[in-house]
C-alpha cells in the first residue's frame, strides 16, 4: 500500500497489524479518486473508520487542506500517526481516537464542516444509517461522502443526501453520494 499521486507519491504506508483491518487496494484507491477528481482539492477531508488513513492521506497529498481521521482501535491508531510522520503531512491532519457516533455527535455541535467524508465501517457492522445520518450535518455545500461497503450490503440514502454513483471490485462496492 502506497500513496499513488500528488505531494507524498510513492512512499509505503503501514497498515494496522489485525484482522478487523481491510486495507484499501492500490487499485481500489486509485479508481477512488479518479473518480473524484478535482472534487478532493482544497476540501476538508474526514475519514471515519480510518484503519491506516490511506484514503485521508492520499487526499491530503493531492490537495486537500485538512484531514481529520478517526478510529477507535489503538493499532488503528498507530499506523495512522506513523503514515502521518512517513508523508510528512502530520501538520495538516487531526487524528481522533474515538467512537464514530461520539466523534459526529460533536463534530455537529462544533460546527465542523467537510467537503469529503469517507466512512470505511467493519463489514460486520449493518447499522450504516446512523453514521451516515450524523454526516450530514458536517458536509460543507457541494460536499462528497463516499462509502466502502460489502457488495451485497445496501447503503441506505438518507435526506440532504442522493447517491450518483457505484463501483464495484470483487466482493467491495464504493457509494458515492453528493449533497443535491
Amino acid at each position: 500500500m502506497r500513496v499513488i499521486a500528488g505531494a507524498a507519491r510513492g512512499i509505503q504506508l503501514a497498515a494496522p497489524r489485525d484482522r478487523a483491518t481491510r486495507p484499501i487496494t492500490d487499485r481500489v484507491k486509485e479508481t477512488l479518486f479518479g473518480i473524484l477528481g478535482e472534487r478532493v482539492v482544497e476540501v476538508r477531508v474526514l475519514d471515519l473508520y480510518a484503519g491506516s488513513g490511506a484514503v485521508g492521506i492520499e487526499a491530503l497529498s493531492r490537495g486537500a487542506t485538512h484531514a481529520t481521521f478517526v478510529d477507535k482501535r489503538r493499532v488503528a491508531l498507530a499506523a495512522i500517526n506513523e503514515n502521518l510522520r512517513r508523508t510528512g503531512l502530520a501538520e495538516a491532519a487531526t487524528v481522533r481516537g474515538e467512537d464514530v457516533g461520539r466523534f459526529l455527535k460533536a463534530g455537529a455541535a462544533a460546527g465542523d464542516r467537510y467537503g469529503l467524508v469517507v466512512l470505511d465501517p467493519p463489514y460486520d457492522e449493518r447499522a450504516i444509517l446512523p453514521p451516515l445520518e450524523g454526516v450530514v450535518a458536517l458536509l460543507a455545500r457541494s460536499a462528497t461522502v463516499v462509502v466502502k461497503h460489502f457488495w451485497r450490503t445496501p447503503i441506505p440514502v438518507p435526506d440532504g443526501l442522493r447517491t450518483w454513483r457505484d463501483r464495484r471490485f470483487g466482493e467491495t462496492t464504493l457509494t458515492f453520494l453528493e449533497v443535491p
